[in-house]
């Protein structure tokens, strides 16, 4: 199928210093991508899960409206 001198260029190519080490290099990327990544889906899946609620403390309202509010804004008539 292959001529000697094309399986022997094909050797060469794939055991060349630069192929080899485009290869350990895209491996190890490889691995740290998903070693990111099982980090994050394991802290995702921690923040969404509901937590006790904390009770909150009420600011007392203040009314919005009352009989005694001087402005100084008087109807004319």
């Amino acid at each position: 199928m292959f001529s000697s001198e094309i399986k022997n260029l094909l050797i060469q190519v794939i055991s060349s210093w630069q192929v080899i080490a485009v290869t350990v290099v895209l491996i190890i990327y490889v691995s740290i991508v998903n070693y990111v990544a099982r980090i994050h889906s394991r802290s995702s899946r921690r923040s969404s899960m509901p937590s006790a609620p904390k009770e909150k403390k009420k600011k007392p309202e203040k009314p919005i409206h009352s009989d005694t509010d001087d402005l100084g804004l008087e109807e004319a008539k």
